[in-house]
């Protein structure tokens, strides 16, 4: 007769054997704030980098654009060159997004809002 300690007792009511005095944790996953708190810390690191460039490269140089010039540091010539292509590059990607969205739009017969509350009843 077996016992209900005995090893072929019902796989379902035995007991887990436990490696170690506890059982292992669960990895947590990753969540936004998380995320934004590494975004903020790699952007702080840049942020450094780029001070640092700066103030290696404060010769002043004559900038011409068309039919004017004027003189800046280096440092902050190229800072101001890297913003413009930023900001070109981002609206380009906004009207981009704005076009795909137009054409779900359009094919789903939908609106492309991704928020419940913005839809009309």
């Amino acid at each position: 007769m077996a016992t209900p300690n005995d090893e072929t007792s019902d796989p379902i009511t035995k007991p887990v054997p436990v490696s170690g005095s506890e059982a292992a944790p669960k990895k947590l996953r990753p969540t936004r704030i998380s995320g934004t708190w590494i975004a903020v810390l790699i952007a702080i690191v840049v942020l450094i980098f780029l001070l640092v460039f700066i103030l290696q490269n404060g010769g002043t140089t004559t900038i011409r654009i068309m039919w004017g010039q004027f003189s800046l540091p280096l440092g902050v010539a190229l800072l101001f060159a890297a913003i413009g292509g930023a900001v070109l590059v981002a609206t380009v990607g906004a009207a981009r997004i704005l076009q795909l969205r137009r054409q779900a739009k359009r094919l789903t017969g939908r609106p492309s809002t991704s928020s419940p509350a913005r839809r009309e009843s």
